[in-house]
């Protein structure tokens, strides 16, 4: 006896048994053999010669379902011997059947993965591993269920449904209170707001208390949560409590301010603390931090808002809401639970009374870091950019002074995670952009200096001036998405699956792309895949490479002269995007760009996908090492490398196995940041040799040390969503224009 583990019935989340001597579950092995669903079993499906024999009844090599039944003795559907259908196969096949027609949203008779969602059983039904429960799929479930019934079925008493967003366990870290001055009297001070009303810390004796809620109209984790606070206003104002807004940085204007806050419909007491009065009484960290003041000009509380969002995580909804929990136990004349945390968000470097350190060594903001930053950073962090904040001007670079040091300092930007070569070999990467030794340590030096010095105006560089739309020029044909998505402003937003059908009547062929959002902070990523016209769309998955990609910073691609991508006539190009809420609804249509070459090209560009889809990341694991490897079958010319995880993924590398067993690191990327999935390129191709292989290597933290953990109690496997993960290593390679030899990679 076997038991075929968690079949279809497992949208009602049971067990069904199937016994082996029953003719369908004998079937079942044939169609799980019959890897490409044509109905034949090839040596190929089946390598094992003897085994194919026994079953090969006219000697052709090749096993059909006919002659497998033959062999076996099963009679076909319909015949008198076919056991009649009992009264519990009857209700559960209707209850399958219900399930389908609520669930196939296009009508083809099929599940995809997008239909069904991240349901457990998807990969068990799916035996051929395409992404699809196709008819034959569905038609060997129905005739197992209706021979057996719900024998052994198990219904638990609560179902975790489709629509539950997976939790994150991981929150601020939580501080000693004495540490950061709870319970301690907050030294009265005056301030004025955006209307120009003037007001003292001790005018919170007319109320029960006071809100002070660091906030920013450029920082991300700032804007996510200015409706949450917009929110709560009211709440607050009823209970007897004051909120007042404050924003630390004198280069965001009164205008970008009053923008911000028109969007949400909010009129809060807003102060623009560019003199750091507030911000330094308060002794704030962080744009995220929020202090409970009580009457008595007390600290009750200070910390995060909630756990809703942090500078690499976001979520559906809060667990943890630290101020609202803090102020119910205020209200009733108790002690917080958590009186204090870390509030994620964009450091605050907050101006002293007086600063009279000099940098060492001469280096001054017009002389050296603005042109460090030009070269370096301002070509996203500039007006209309796509970072969330210019670094143009002395006044912005001073305010984000300690933010700036510590992503330097960690390595996070310019953002490029590739590890140095091994045995001290020449860098590879033609697009490195890494910061060099010289250019970190001027800036840090300057940065860690008590005050950053200005210097002379008249030593500044040239301003370097930005297109207002694309950076490669006019495009010879642009492909928007075939409509506008609504982001929400706050929350989680699973990935859009968009297809265009382009109306080219001739193959083209495409020597360069630019992929352009129309709302640059709510695109996470991009992923497009092109494919014949008559590709069936529900058979696209990352798995089968790349057409074009974009993250913020690294959405342009120029091949070399002779290198093009095939565009074929009448092609039809899906587009993967990964959507983050910034704070404020809006609607995104982005656009790819393509520039065209005049005639053929020397060589094609095309993308090998080394998918590991057996992945099983166990509950709690800190760092479980997951990974594939390929044989290569020619001499593979290899032009650059791409990873691909989600937010557990923590380490990734590529590894290349030479035939007599040696090996060498082609890529190392020891931090793995889902934020950005860059395209490292080969400054000259690298030969991958026939008979050699590649081997790629994932690293994924599922503890809650991870903060961007969706839910470190579960098992997780391969999926298409965030909360699932995979584990892809691209490579992108060439072949002569017309070849025939290399596409069974593709």
């Amino acid at each position: 006896m076997r038991t075929l583990i968690h079949s279809f019935l497992l949208f009602l989340a049971t067990s069904l048994p199937v016994f082996s001597q029953g003719g369908d579950a004998q079937e079942a092995d044939f169609h799980r053999a019959d890897q490409n669903g044509d109905g034949v079993v090839t040596a190929t499906e089946l390598p094992d010669a003897k085994t194919r024999a026994r079953f090969d009844q006219n000697g052709d090599g090749e096993v059909t379902l006919a002659e497998f039944r033959k062999t076996m003795g099963i009679e076909p559907p319909g015949s008198s011997g076919s056991p009649n259908p009992n009264s519990e196969g009857e209700k559960t096949l209707a209850r399958i059947d219900a399930y389908i027609q609520r669930t196939d949203t296009n009508g083809d008779g099929k599940l995809s993965r997008e239909e069904v969602g991240m349901e457990d059983w998807f990969d068990r039904i799916d035996q051929n591993g395409d992404g699809v429960i196709d008819e034959r799929e569905i038609a060997a479930t129905r005739s197992i269920v209706k021979r057996h019934g719900e024998r052994g079925l198990s219904m638990p008493q609560n179902q975790v449904t489709e629509q539950e967003v997976e939790k994150i366990t991981s929150g601020p870290e939580v501080l000693k209170p004495g540490d950061v001055g709870i319970g301690r009297m907050v030294a009265d001070f005056a301030f004025t707001d955006l209307n120009g009303n003037q007001h003292q810390l001790s005018e919170v004796k007319n109320r029960k208390a006071v809100v002070f809620a660091m906030t920013s109209a450029t920082c991300p984790v700032s804007k996510r949560l200015l409706p949450t606070l917009a929110r709560i206003s009211p709440s607050l104002e009823s209970q007897g409590i004051s909120l007042i807004l404050v924003n630390a940085f004198s280069s965001e204007t009164e205008t970008d301010i009053r923008k911000q806050l028109a969007a949400q419909n909010f009129n809060p007491v807003y102060v623009r603390d560019s003199e750091n009065v507030v911000s330094r009484a308060l002794g704030a960290i962080t744009t995220t931090e929020v202090f409970l003041i009580d009457a008595q000009q007390t600290l009750i509380y200070r910390g995060a808002l909630d756990d809703q969002y942090g500078i690499d995580y976001s979520r559906d909804e809060a667990q943890e809401h630290y101020l609202r929990d803090a102020i119910s136990a205020f209200l009733k004349n108790e002690t917080p639970r958590i009186a204090a945390t870390m509030a994620p968000g964009c450091e605050l470097s907050l101006r002293t009374e007086t600063e009279t350190t000099v940098a060492a060594n001469g280096i001054t903001y017009h002389k050296d870091v603005s042109r460090i930053l030009q070269r370096n950073c301002v070509q996203c962090h500039h007006d209309d950019g796509i970072a969330p904040f210019s670094l143009e001007y002395f006044d912005e670079v001073s305010d984000r002074a300690r933010a700036i040091r510590r992503v330097v300092s960690e390595g996070t930007m310019p953002p490029w995670f590739a590890a140095e070569p091994e045995g001290g070999k020449d860098n590879p990467w033609a697009n490195d952009h890494s910061l060099s030794q010289q250019d970190k340590a001027d800036l840090l030096a300057w940065l860690n200096s008590n005050h950053q010095p200005e210097g002379d105006p008249a030593h500044a560089p040239t301003r370097l001036s930005f297109p207002e739309e694309w950076t490669t020029g006019t495009p010879d044909l642009v492909i928007p998405i075939s409509k506008a998505y609504r982001i929400k402003a706050t929350g989680f937003m699973p990935y859009q699956n968009d297809v265009v059908v382009t109306e080219l009547n001739e193959d083209k062929w495409v020597t360069g792309y630019e992929i352009l959002p129309s709302e640059r902070d709510v695109v996470h990523h991009v992923i497009v895949q092109v494919f014949e016209q008559d590709k069936k769309t529900r058979d696209i998955s990352e798995a089968q490479g790349f057409w074009a990609a974009y993250v913020p910073g690294n959405g342009t691609v120029q091949y070399p002269e002779g290198f093009a991508r095939k565009l074929p006539a009448g092609a039809k190009v899906h587009f993967q995007i990964h959507y983050t809420p910034s704070g404020e609804e809006k609607m995104e249509r982005l656009k790819m760009g393509l520039h065209f070459a005049d005639t053929p090209p020397t060589y094609e560009v095309r993308t090998l996908a080394i998918a590991d889809k057996k992945l099983s990341i166990p509950p709690g694991a800190p760092a479980h090492a997951e990974g594939i490897t390929r044989s290569m079958p020619f001499d593979l010319p290899a032009i650059s490398f791409m990873a691909h995880m989600h937010t557990r993924g923590s380490a990734f590398s590529y590894e290349l196995i030479r035939r007599d067993k040696t090996s060498e690191m082609l890529l190392d990327i020891p931090r793995y940041d889902f934020n950005w999935q860059l395209r490292y390129e080969l400054k000259t191709p690298r030969i991958l040799p026939a008979g050699s292989a590649v081997k790629v290597t994932g690293v994924f933290n599922n503890s809650t040390s991870n903060k961007a953990n969706p839910d470190p109690t579960k098992t997780v496997k391969w999926g298409s969503q965030t909360e699932d993960e995979m584990l892809i290593g691209y490579i992108e390679y060439f072949v002569p224009v017309g070849t025939k030899k290399v596409a069974a990679l593709d």
